[in-house]
């Protein structure tokens, strides 16, 4: 049973407040690896696509079997069962990667991206109004958006190989 299940593909789901390093860390790790990686906020946000053709969208990604690593639509717990419950229905082996940065960082991170204090501002409490921490059950690898990329990888192989 268990070779069986260390045989599974995974899907890496990212997620954490705006400017915590989560897609810098999503999209270095994705190609170091060679691993597919979608973010699904980006498809929303620029492409116009519901969270409901999201799901349909993934549900044709799982198709090939690959290791993926997402992004987007996670911040909310419902959501996150929801994919997993995807993800695993499709064979895969979902792992929550949990994204965390002091607010003093990502306000910084924010007025930098924003050039606008009160844009920063705006965009940080809307983030944070729909974000919702993982339940004890999700058993999250809890990253720092201000470690290496060299750290942060070794820490997420070992929480996967401990998964």
């Amino acid at each position: 049973m268990e070779g069986n299940r260390r045989n599974k593909p995974r899907a890496l789901l990212v997620f954490g407040a705006p400017a915590s390093g989560k897609t810098t860390f999503a999209e270095k790790f994705a190609k170091k690896f060679g691993l597919a990686y979608y973010n699904f906020a980006d498809l929303m946000n620029d492409h116009g696509f519901s969270y409901e053709q999201i799901l349909v969208i993934l549900e044709e990604i799982l198709k090939t079997g690959q290791t993926i690593v997402i992004e987007g639509s996670l911040d909310a717990e419902a959501n996150r069962t929801e994919i997993r419950n995807i993800v695993r229905k499709a064979g895969y082996e979902p792992a929550l990667i949990w994204v965390q940065t002091d607010i003093s960082t990502i306000r910084q991170r924010l007025k930098t991206r924003y050039r606008s204090v009160s844009r920063a501002k705006e965009a940080y409490d809307k983030a944070v109004a729909e974000m919702e921490a993982p339940a004890d059950n999700e058993k999250p690898i809890i990253l720092s958006g201000k470690h290496t990329f060299e750290t942060q990888t070794k820490h997420v192989i070992a929480g996967l190989a401990d998964l």
